[in-house]
């Protein structure tokens, strides 16, 4: 799916827990989520830390975005 978005003209993020798997179906800009069961937060943080974590994660996904790509490309 993500491949094709792209090909339409869109680029697209990949926020994964597994980034093995992502590079396997050619994602072009991956980055890595917190865990499985939890990929964009961790209940056991107090909500203010979640809140940054979430934050985070989100800004580092718009950064992708703007980014140029000419390969696949994981953001850490």
């Amino acid at each position: 799916m993500v491949k094709e978005i792209e090909r339409a003209g869109l680029p697209v993020v990949h926020i994964c827990t597994i980034v093995p798997i992502s590079l396997t179906v050619g994602a072009n800009r991956i980055v890595p989520a917190v865990a499985i069961p939890h990929p964009l937060g961790n209940p056991a943080l107090s909500k203010e830390e979640e809140k940054s974590v979430r934050r985070n994660l989100v800004l580092k996904a718009l950064k992708a975005l703007q980014t140029p790509v000419d390969d696949q490309t994981v953001f850490e």
